[in-house]
């Protein structure tokens, strides 16, 4: 029999606060994180908005000499999971630590250092080329120097599966507590693609919007207006623990994981399905893996990025699953609001998504002001909604087709 997960800890480093309960006030209020560019000069770009988080600081979470030596995607990780093993309140000094692992999704890893280094090996030649490079830029490293700090030798890799990264980790975290490889695993995802490369890469293949004169009005998921995803960057990290163990510890319980699910498109690099089938398979294959019925689904934090393919794609799939059901449903999308963190996005929006549920409070699609007549579902717009939320599904979808959903909600 499959052991029961519950999520124990939460921390987040986001463009709308640096503190889980910063970063739910804001969405509530719908309040933006996007702005004009900070960590880099948007003059010489296209688009010059992002989620950018210009005042971070790792200062208390990890060692003073290690701040210039970790890239910034692992310095995130490295504040949110500290908050969230603050938040958990466990000890892992008293714990076997072979029970304890780290598992994490990055879509790029350490971008800002690939750039600074490759501009020395051009300009200053090769051997004014660090030998940190390799591990600051490798995806593993935020893991690894997690796993470091918190002495945590349990299972420990990270999933790079582009925006489904950190969704795609959760699941295998719930999955290695679920057949006793483990009982507690560091989980989520981080991303600090900000850079001069990386916007340029992803202004150029037109994926972004351009709204440079409106960024509080630039993302703005399932309506007709929108013209592209929002650029962002920070951590969502969660403590999954085994339920049993975390009640004898007297652990506050956030919420039950309760399924996962995962697909391929098999079909475009960067454009998905049309008809939304790899992530209506997701969708399903969360459902039986969590042994629900689509009627028992209360609410769905979509992928939801402000793509015009991207979200009738996603409306598509949620109907192919759901049926009828999926009119009854409460959906939004948290990147309106946040935009859109890459690998990160699945580990934050997971914790907006366990609040929903702990709550009974959608969060609302900020910006949802003119509807696309083919996304007709209800996406809670520009408020939020009070309702009951007992199950909560999760979805990140990738470039290269990739696909996960992960469900969760109160404890049964």
């Amino acid at each position: 029999m499959k052991r029961r997960v519950v999520v124990t800890g939460m921390g987040a480093v986001t463009p709308l606060g640096m503190e889980v309960s910063a970063l739910w006030d804001n969405v509530l209020a719908a309040n933006s994180g996007i702005h004009r560019l900070s960590l880099i000069d948007p003059d010489r770009f296209k688009v010059q908005i992002a989620g950018d988080i210009p005042d971070f600081s790792p200062e208390g979470y990890c060692d003073p000499k290690d701040h210039k030596r970790l890239d910034r995607f692992t310095l995130f990780a490295m504040v949110a999971a500290g908050k969230a093993i603050e938040d958990s309140k466990i000890k892992f000094d008293e714990e076997d630590a072979y029970r304890c692992g780290v598992i994490l999704g990055s879509g790029i890893g350490g971008l800002a250092e690939i750039e600074i280094q490759v501009e020395r090996l051009l300009y200053k030649g090769p051997d004014r080329v660090s030998p940190l490079t390799i591990p600051k830029l490798m995806l593993n490293a935020a893991g690894g120097n997690i796993s470091i700090r918190h002495g945590l030798k349990g299972p420990n890799f990270t999933v790079a599966t582009a925006c489904a990264s950190a969704t795609n980790a959760m699941g295998d975290a719930l999955k290695v507590i679920q057949y006793d490889d483990a009982d507690v695993v560091i989980t989520g995802g981080t991303e600090a693609a900000i850079t001069a490369m990386g916007l340029s890469a992803f202004q150029n293949m037109k994926a972004l919007s351009g709204r440079n004169e409106d960024p509080d009005k630039a993302s703005r998921p399932f309506d007709s207006d929108r013209d592209g995803f929002v650029l962002a960057e920070g951590a969502g990290i969660l403590v999954f623990e085994e339920l049993e163990r975390a009640k004898a510890r007297g652990a506050h319980i956030y919420g039950e994981v309760l399924g996962y699910g995962a697909s391929g498109d098999a079909g475009h690099i960067t454009q998905p399905d049309p008809e939304g089938a790899g992530a209506a398979r997701a969708m399903a294959n969360a459902l039986r893996d969590a042994g629900m019925d689509p009627t028992e689904m209360d609410y769905i934090n979509a992928h939801g990025t402000s793509t015009p393919l991207g979200d009738k794609a996603e409306t598509q799939a949620i109907k192919s699953v759901y049926d009828k059901h999926a009119y009854e449903l409460a959906v939004s999308s948290t990147k309106s609001t946040l935009g859109h963190s890459l690998g990160a996005s699945g580990g934050i929006e997971m914790i907006l998504t366990l609040l929903a549920s702990q709550n009974n409070l959608v969060p609302p699609t900020a910006n949802l002001e003119n509807p696309d007549p083919a996304c007709d579902l209800n996406y809670t717009p520009l408020k939020p909604a009070e309702r009951t939320v007992n199950t909560a599904m999760n979805n990140s979808f990738g470039f290269g087709g990739h696909n996960a959903s992960i469900i969760c909600g109160k404890v049964r």
